[in-house]
């Protein structure tokens, strides 16, 4: 019995050690959570005239409960999204301490300064969105560091400088928009199926070698013939144009009977529902709301009542008529290429997913320019808050 009683002790002993060096490796030396700290650096480095950012507090042991943070099921920072907001200031460094950023969404602000080097740290990182800002300065060349990036918006900036080299290296990029800056220099080949320089003079200007469509697809060469006189290089050239244009012409009509096929098949499975019927009956137990009902819970969508922002769109706090308290999630870009898909995906993942201020899926609304999900919310706050007694 004495020696149950002792490997039981040793047993909580050792569990409890476990415990406090798996915390203490979230904790600076003076016991402040990194993540904290990186985010109250960047909080002090950005200019907030309209006090978005109130609640991120120094004290705070769980960022995750902060407006404009998005944190994963392990309670790591996974995206940072400050989109319009009317900040201003400079980009902190300390951004590449939040090595497990997915997402940051910094677009349509007046943030200045250049982009610091150190978001070359963040690996995981997928989504960067700078664009609509006034940076300036070089593209850092650590950019080429991020091997999981998918999208990297810095258009509409003023951005000097070559493009770096090492954007070649990432090979799964699927959309790059450099455009409207002031970048100078020869063109790196990038992998990216969207490739946007458009309106950076130094590489698009009359005298630069450079070619600058808004999509850099595999050129189509003919090849010179010296014994070949002009007409008959003329007709060759003819045929090949003639050619590319017809199997283009008919791969856009295949493409779009199947992008229509696509629309018309979701349509049919999520919202293909008769005007007569109650509401309440669609998708099961999910009610359809009118975006008018959504808009005026939400204050018109007021940036008092975000709650967070992800990947794929904004969650907002509302009240319904009848008192119930809910929160709103807003997607944006649903109507980008592959954006219904995103939106099948959403409702089927998220709906089973449990989320620190949400439960299951309760509702939903299409309109023609608008996708919103509608959630039961959690007024106690998060697990971590209830388990410290907050």
């Amino acid at each position: 019995m004495e020696s149950r009683r002792s490997f039981g002790f040793c047993t909580v002993v050792f569990l409890v050690l476990a415990l406090m060096e798996i915390s203490s490796a979230t904790l600076s030396p003076t016991g402040i959570n990194f993540e904290v700290v990186a985010l109250m650096a960047i909080k002090t480095a950005l200019l907030d005239p309209y006090n978005v950012l109130e609640n991120w507090d120094i004290n705070s042991v769980d960022p995750c409960s902060w407006r404009m943070v998005t944190c994963s099921l392990d309670g790591y920072v996974s995206a940072l999204g400050l989109p319009s907001q009317s900040l201003s200031g400079t980009l902190s460094p300390s951004i590449g301490n939040l090595t497990n950023l997915q997402s940051v969404l910094l677009q349509n602000n007046a943030i200045s300064g250049p982009i610091p080097t150190a978001i070359g740290k963040l690996e995981k990182l997928q989504t960067l969105d700078l664009s609509n800002n006034t940076f300036s300065g070089d593209m850092p060349t650590s950019l080429g560091d991020l091997k999981n990036l998918n999208y990297l918006r810095l258009n509409n900036n003023s951005l000097t400088g070559p493009c770096p080299e090492s954007l070649s290296n990432l090979k799964g990029l699927t959309l790059v928009d450099l455009s409207f800056n002031n970048l100078s220099g020869s063109l790196p080949k990038i992998s990216a199926r969207t490739f946007k320089v458009t309106g950076n003079p130094l590489i698009c200007g009359p005298k630069a070698s450079n070619s600058c469509s808004a999509v850099f697809p595999e050129p189509l060469s003919v090849p010179p013939d010296g014994q070949s006189n002009s007409g008959t290089n003329g007709h060759r050239v003819a045929i090949a144009f003639g050619a590319s244009f017809g199997a283009a012409f008919s791969t856009i009509i295949v493409i779009g009977l199947l992008v229509w096929w696509r629309y018309r098949h979701n349509q049919q499975i999520f919202f293909d529902v008769n005007e007569q019927y109650d509401p309440e009956v669609c998708l099961g137990h999910v009610r359809r709301y009118t975006f008018k009902e959504l808009r005026t819970a939400t204050d018109h969508f007021s940036s008092k009542n975000i709650l967070g922002t992800g990947g794929f769109g904004i969650v907002y706090k509302g009240w319904l008529n009848d008192g119930t308290v809910v929160a709103v999630k807003r997607l944006k870009d649903f109507n980008v290429a592959g954006g219904e898909i995103q939106f099948q995906t959403e409702v089927e993942t998220i709906s089973l997913a449990v989320h620190r201020n949400l439960l299951r899926l309760s509702g939903f609304c299409t309109t023609e320019n608008e996708r919103l999900l509608v959630y039961p919310y959690m007024p106690n706050g998060s697990v971590a808050s209830q388990l410290r007694g907050q």
